[in-house]
């Protein structure tokens, strides 16, 4: 079912993002009790150069164990961060959620971090535009709505029970977006005409083998799980609902205070990222090994290589942010009630980025109008 054509939420130009907001899908974060991170606000200029810029002893990087998070674990696995890091310590730490590393940015526990466009923008606006800022792109693609047999439409979905991982995370907002563009109403609270279930995507493939839910919007390598392993059928690719099948997963960001003060670290960090994606890009039978084998090492357990090759082939790595599709997704997490209408501006910085680029002879990425 394609819907390239049809205009909607997907494709209208965003309505201007003003004033700040009321979350419902940002935890309570801990308090900032040493000079590493928190959410003190750094200098609103943005860090045009890195040349000889301090950097820093030891640079803590937050990711995930999953496929939409290939950049991180290849780069790793490769050793590509840690040459470009020099004598710059990398520390790494696992997260299940974003706006769990979120929280650990806030409280000055981790530097940087891999996660999904939601909680970037939970996190920015929470902190009143203070806390991080987006300093590249890791992936595009890998979500979809995976349902049982039999559910062929839209409209089949009526008095049906769907999962996401968390409320107001980006697969959420994805599905609420998406029904109610269909018609379908679906509140935050109360009964409407789908249930939407917040689990963990381990505990949503149980689920679903189990018959207790009839699918659920997911990132990759889940809906391909629930594909092979549990007979579900592909409802909606999320790339079919985005101009050229182009949209954020995951993205890099920075706390403030730590691109602030060492300039330089996010600059070779960047640099690592770039040279990664550009391996996975021209070795891909090794990345997914690489990706394959660190998953293991993370979870301990790999993935079969039948899901590995469907999962790997829905995503593309980039260092471009897709800004642009950032805008949106504010837009639809507006829409679904889970978040009042924010004030982006500043939320970007892909000047260090944009650097490492052009150095490299490689064209520069766009913030959307949104950089500081």
């Amino acid at each position: 079912m394609t819907r390239t054509s049809r205009p909607g939420r997907w494709r209208r130009s965003v309505a201007p993002l003003l004033a700040l907001p009321l979350l419902a899908a940002l935890g309570a974060c801990a308090s900032a009790d040493d000079n590493s991170g928190g959410p003190a606000a750094a200098p609103a200029a943005s860090v045009a150069a890195a040349t000889d810029a301090p950097t820093a002893s030891e640079l803590r990087l937050g990711y995930f164990a999953n496929v939409t998070h290939a950049t991180p674990l290849v780069g790793i696995a490769e050793g590509f961060y840690a040459k470009a890091l020099g004598d710059t310590k990398i520390t790494t730490s696992i997260f299940n959620a974003g706006p769990a590393a979120v929280e650990a940015i806030t409280g000055g526990s981790l530097d940087a971090a891999y996660l999904g466009p939601n909680p970037a923008i939970n996190g920015y606006v929470k902190s009143n535009g203070t806390l991080l800022r987006i300093v590249g792109g890791a992936t595009s693609g890998g979500a979809a709505l995976v349902v049982k047999p039999g559910i062929d439409s839209a409209a089949d979905l009526k008095g049906k029970k769907l999962a996401t991982p968390q409320l107001g995370g980006t697969q959420d907002v994805a599905l609420r977006a998406w029904l109610a563009e269909n018609g379908l109403k679906v509140p935050v609270t109360g009964k409407g005409d789908v249930s939407i279930v917040n689990t963990e995507n381990a505990t949503t493939l149980q689920q679903f083998q189990d018959g207790n839910i009839d699918g659920a919007w997911l990132p990759e390598p889940w809906s391909s799980r629930l594909v092979q392993e549990a007979g579900a059928k592909v409802l909606v690719d999320e790339k079919t609902l985005w101009p050229q099948g182009r949209f954020v997963t995951t993205h890099l960001v920075v706390s403030q205070k730590f691109l602030a003060d060492y300039p330089g670290t996010v600059k070779a960090l960047l640099e690592g990222q770039v040279e990664t994606n550009a391996w996975i890009a021209a070795n891909p039978d090794e990345a997914k090994a690489d990706l394959n084998a660190q998953i293991e090492k993370e979870t301990g357990k790999g993935l079969a290589q039948p899901i590995l090759d469907s999962a790997f082939s829905n995503i593309e790595v980039t260092d471009d942010p897709v800004a642009s599709s950032l805008k949106q997704a504010a837009d639809n997490a507006v829409e679904a009630g889970l978040l009042d209408e924010p004030d982006l501006n500043g939320i970007y910085d892909l000047s260090l980025l944009n650097q490492v680029l052009e150095e490299q002879g490689k064209p520069a990425v766009d913030d959307a109008g949104l950089g500081v």
